[in-house]
């Protein structure tokens, strides 16, 4: 008798909410993925992004809040 490894990929739906927060962060550091949750102000970041939204929307410049916000959440600009 043959033995053969045979691949499928599977399409599941998941439902994020069915995780621990802290579950997917391990995860994310398990796999060497940084995304700077240590520290990282919440209601700041969507007071910057109420901000940009905002300029956006009356058409002026919002390239420095946009350098905050990508500065305070990825820790670099380029």
């Amino acid at each position: 008798m043959r033995s053969r490894t045979v691949t499928v990929d599977v399409d599941v739906d998941v439902d994020l909410e069915d995780f621990d927060t802290d579950d997917l962060i391990d995860e994310l550091e398990r796999r060497g993925s940084d995304y700077n949750t240590q520290g990282v102000d919440g209601d700041w970041n969507r007071k910057i992004l109420e901000q940009i939204w905002l300029k956006r929307r009356m058409n002026q410049s919002f390239e420095t809040e946009l350098d905050q916000l990508i500065w305070h959440v990825v820790g670099r600009i380029s």
